[in-house]
């Protein structure tokens, strides 16, 4: 049997394994009674509540689990890249277009057949716990503009890599190294300035307290604040959240749904969180960290170019390099999987030190501690994951 399917299929099956085995014990931790740090503000009823939907989610992850295990098993194992992939030659195009083909037809058929799904969580799992606020034209909406933004940006990327490893071959990687890192710097202005308009609507903060205390805290702490932005989250969802973001322009975009929830000082050390990220340089560090992990990738992806046995373990009548980069994705992904786990306990790390830093810097730690509890409560979040749940997922 071929090496490279051996390890392919052993880290599907450990993956699927692992996460199952995370949710199953998540689901035994759920018999512990309310923790004493929640009953200021978390009745029976609400903890019960927040249980099932626990247990809700755990189920449905557990069948897409499945579903998507088997899938991938049974397209490897019958040879469905192969027919994919004879589909794309068919328009006899160039090496570029017809990767772009193969990878656009791969998407646009997962996505068909998990539709069925999507709509289950968010129109009956998500309705049922009174979260989901979308509409269908909400829902179709979303999906044609996903779909129009992957066309554009999805092609030109993937078009340009294909090119670069079409004309360097294995010395390629380094000029795609450089491509992507450059995508990595652009994404969150671009993100910011074009994507985030087409899904929710950003409007300015109105004169107040909030805004007051919201600037007031910023030149305390000598952040360049430029913008603060309330987002219609509740357009689609009453989930609630704030985010931090640009490289440049600082700008903070809090969701109208976390501002109906909360009190201004318990936003300001929500806000004091956020600021805490830029100030321990965090959002610096992950763009660092996910610029060397790239150079990484792609540097062991040029040794698999074509490589002729990996693509005999997936059926394949033609050997390609745009199908180099998937294949080479999923037998790289054990090493995934242990690099989430370092991934993951930093973000964790960083996570505390900005709790910290708003803590000490909005004069008093209780308002972050009835915020976070809040947004646990209010977000139905599990109050008693089982450790390995942590270790394995929590970021």
């Amino acid at each position: 049997m071929n090496i490279y399917l051996i390890i392919i299929i052993a880290a599907l099956l450990v993956d699927f394994f692992l996460q199952n085995l995370a949710r199953y014990l998540n689901n035994k931790a759920l018999v512990a009674p309310l923790p004493q740090e929640f009953k200021d503000i978390c009745d029976e009823d609400e903890y019960l509540k927040s249980k099932e939907y626990t247990k809700t989610k755990n189920r449905y992850a557990l069948f897409v689990s499945t579903f998507n295990l088997l899938l991938i098993l049974g397209f490897i194992l019958l040879g469905g890249f192969n027919y994919l992939d004879l589909f794309a030659r068919h328009f006899q195009f160039s090496t570029v277009i017809t990767g772009i083909i193969f990878f656009g037809t791969l998407y646009i058929i997962y996505d068909l057949i998990s539709l069925p799904l999507s709509l289950y969580y968010t129109f009956v799992i998500e309705e049922r716990f009174n979260f989901n606020r979308t509409t269908a034209k909400t829902f179709i909406l979303d999906k044609i503009k996903s779909y129009i933004i992957l066309a554009i940006l999805g092609s030109a990327i993937m078009g340009l890599l294909f090119y670069l490893f079409e004309k360097f071959q294995y010395h390629a990687w380094f000029y795609c190294w450089i491509v992507v890192s450059a995508f990595i710097l652009l994404a969150q202005p671009l993100f910011n300035l074009v994507i985030a308009p087409l899904f929710n609507k950003f409007s300015p903060l109105n004169d107040g307290d909030l805004k007051d205390g919201i600037e007031s805290y910023s030149r305390k702490v000598n952040f360049p604040l430029k913008e603060i932005s309330v987002m219609d989250g509740s357009k689609r969802s009453a989930h609630s959240n704030a985010y931090f973001s640009g490289l440049f322009k600082k700008r903070i975009a809090l969701f109208d749904t976390l501002i109906e929830k909360h009190s201004t000082s318990e936003l300001i050390s929500i806000i004091g969180h956020e600021v805490g990220h830029y100030k321990k340089k965090h959002i610096t560090k992950g763009i660092f960290i996910s610029i060397i992990h790239t150079g990484v990738l792609f540097y062991i992806l040029s040794f698999f170019i074509k490589n002729q046995s990996l693509f005999e373990a997936f059926k394949m009548e033609h050997t390609s390099i745009y199908a180099s980069f998937l294949f080479f994705s999923l037998l790289y992904s054990p090493v995934e999987l242990i690099l989430s786990l370092l991934t993951n306990y930093i973000s964790r790390k960083h996570e505390y030190e900005a709790d910290e830093f708003a803590a000490k810097t909005t004069g008093s730690a209780e308002p972050m501690i009835i915020a976070l509890k809040k947004l646990a409560v209010s977000n139905l979040s599990n109050l008693t994951p089982h450790p390995f749940a942590v270790f394995l997922n929590y970021s």
